[in-house]
């Protein structure tokens, strides 16, 4: 008999979706442009806002339409099947196995860090696979196992990141004289290109906010409990988001973590000194094996929903006795093992970054549509100061996407092609259905 998921294990694979490499490694390719840390902290206050004006327009749109799947059930709905194709084909290519192969490159970084002599690129490598791996095994069998091992995982997750937290706060030996209050200058930041650019970094971090509706099909009475699981997630790692960059400044200088990939290393060694820095390292380096079980656990819902939906790929959808997509989950690591062996850390994060802001775009813009569309649905939850809270994240994102647009126009014309690849696949889907 299988087992719905718990309200407390959706929140975990919230939480645990969303802090993974964005928050550790980002902060070191923003300080390449921006040097004034409290355009640093808005950043973050920014990418939170838009996050959570994201949650509450996707709670409405999670009780309007109660599947799993996100947003391939949502914009399959609201639009057209072929733009809720299109969308799964962006989850299964790049929604969550790219996030999981950076995660895991992330993970062999840190363990090389840490370790007196290091590992070679081809052992980092390995490693790397075999997280991946070793967590496709893990929630290729059950609910129970994949549900208790994930809420376990995300809560020594947090623990952890709140005893860094304090540490910082209060241990550091040789805290940096750093204002966080705003100078002369801050305005004309928040205004940039560069503070535009970053946005997409902290975008990146931010991303998993959503990833409960994935799974909405798998609760218990998701109408009343979506809504609760999808703000308090978001707001426990906006907070959680915003301290760490405070400690993050404070304990190591910014020329030390400029262009680095190692921050919470750096900032760690900052506040413990080496010896103690390789032991929080280590702590750090754990933290992102939660990020990679909740994106192995959330991503192949969306594989199962197209395969229930598209004849010609129905072994997606096929289920163990605990009603869990096992084909779904290790076709989903296979092309997570793909980027790991292929990619480069910053060119996943760019890429697969603007991708997924597109694709909630087009779900918060659904939202519009759907109110027009049924416009006296008696449903447990609506956005507050509807329309004022979706037009902020639309406003966010777009920013941050025509940005993407203008200075990185090989990574738009490869997402483009992407899009075009998953039409493709569509229209011979529906005509081998036909046949």
């Amino acid at each position: 008999m299988s087992v719905n998921f718990r309200p407390r294990t959706a929140t975990a694979i919230i939480v645990a979706n969303m802090i993974g490499t964005g928050v550790f490694t980002s902060l070191g390719f923003q300080l390449l442009d921006i040097g004034s840390p409290f355009a640093i902290l808005m950043l973050w206050a920014i990418g939170g806002l838009a996050a959570l004006c994201g949650a509450l327009s996707y709670a409405e749109l999670g009780t309007r339409l109660p599947r799993s799947g996100g947003e391939y059930n949502f914009l399959g709905k609201i639009y057209h099947p072929a733009a809720g194709f299109v969308s799964g084909w962006i989850s299964a290519t790049i929604g969550f196995a790219a996030p999981i192969a950076a995660v895991a490159l992330a993970f062999s970084k840190y363990t090389a860090a840490i370790l007196p002599s290091g590992l070679s690129p081809t052992a980092q490598t390995g490693l790397a696979l075999a997280l991946v791996l070793s967590m496709a095994g893990l929630h290729a069998r059950s609910r129970r196992l994949s549900g208790g091992s994930q809420t376990a995982l995300t809560a020594v997750k947090v623990g952890l990141i709140l005893a860094f937290c304090l540490a910082g706060l209060f241990i550091v030996p040789d805290p940096q004289p750093v204002s966080f209050l705003p100078k002369a200058g801050d305005a004309s930041v928040l205004t940039s290109p560069a503070f535009a650019i970053a946005l997409i970094y902290v975008s990146y971090a931010y991303t998993g906010w959503n990833a409960a509706t994935y799974i909405s099909g798998e609760l218990k009475d998701p109408q009343h409990s979506l809504p609760r699981i999808l703000i308090s997630g978001t707001l426990l790692v906006a907070g959680l988001y915003i301290l760490l960059h405070v400690v993050f400044l404070r304990a190591a200088p910014m020329d030390a973590m400029r262009g680095q990939v190692e921050i919470g290393y750096i900032a760690a060694r900052g506040i413990f000194g080496d010896d103690g820095g390789r032991i929080a390292g280590g702590m750090l380096a754990l933290l992102l094996i939660s990020s990679v079980s909740a994106m192995t656990l959330a991503g192949p819902r969306a594989l199962q929903a197209i395969g229930e939906d598209f004849p010609a790929l129905r072994w997606l959808s096929r289920t163990n006795k605990d009603q869990v997509p096992r084909n779904a989950v290790l076709f989903q690591s296979a092309v997570a093992g793909f980027f790991v062996i292929t990619q480069s850390f910053e060119t996943i994060i760019v890429f697969a970054g603007s991708l997924l802001a597109f694709n909630s775009l087009l779900a918060v813009i659904g939202l519009f549509v759907l109110r027009r569309q049924q416009p006296d649905d008696d449903i447990p939850f609506r956005v507050p100061l509807y329309p004022i809270v979706p037009l902020i994240y639309l406003t966010i994102t777009a920013f941050t996407l025509v940005f993407v647009v203008a200075t990185k126009p090989v990574t738009a014309l490869a997402a483009a092609i992407l899009i075009s690849v998953g039409l493709v696949f569509y229209a011979v889907s529906r005509r081998l259905e036909r046949a």
